[in-house]
């Protein structure tokens, strides 16, 4: 793909991600417009609007993987994997602030949510284990609880950059989980 199409396409899906999650019927020929394309550039890429919506589901499933392995769980030390995940993670809530909720009844984008999932269990898991997380909340709570403060913070802190907010999350995690 060419500089310039390849440019096009991540526009029209990061613009196609924030437009959408303010207004899930936005229309193609608006979200052409606010990337900056002709509407014609994105129904030669995509078909239709569920293809859009597939891509862009694609594209943010493919950052949570890129972000994951930059985090370096299962070999970075726990304190320093740990908020890098959760920094990369709220700079790709506000990349892509799409819900996978809609698409997974498709099998694919099931299967790499999960194994992104198991991937953070396991490292929370390792976490304990080290004796950062302390032993005691029910199974899964610490799971549970990390991408519901990473989406708070993405979207209730927009003015901090997603260190400053990793920071947030990072304490906030640790002093309710934290061992003492």
């Amino acid at each position: 793909m060419r500089a310039d199409a390849a440019r096009n396409l991540e526009a029209v899906l990061t613009t196609g991600a924030r437009m959408l999650a303010a207004d899930p019927g936005a229309s193609i020929a608006n979200i052409a417009a606010e990337a900056g394309v002709d509407r014609r550039t994105v129904y030669r890429r995509f078909a239709s609007r569920e293809d859009l919506l597939a891509a862009i589901h694609s594209a943010r499933l493919a950052a949570i993987e890129d972000a994951i392995e930059d985090a370096r769980l299962r070999e970075a030390p726990v304190a320093v994997a740990l908020h890098r995940y959760v920094e990369n993670i709220i700079a790709v809530n506000r990349t892509w602030p799409v819900d996978l909720a809609r698409m997974l009844a498709d099998d694919g984008v099931h299967a790499r949510r999960d194994a992104s999932i198991r991937e953070v269990d396991a490292f929370l898991q390792r976490a304990e284990e080290e004796g950062l997380l302390r032993p005691g909340p029910p199974q899964g709570w610490a799971g549970a609880l990390l991408p519901q403060l990473m989406h708070l913070a993405s979207r209730q802190m927009p003015d901090l950059s997603p260190a400053q907010a990793a920071d947030v999350v990072v304490d906030t995690l640790l002093r309710g989980l934290g061992a003492s």
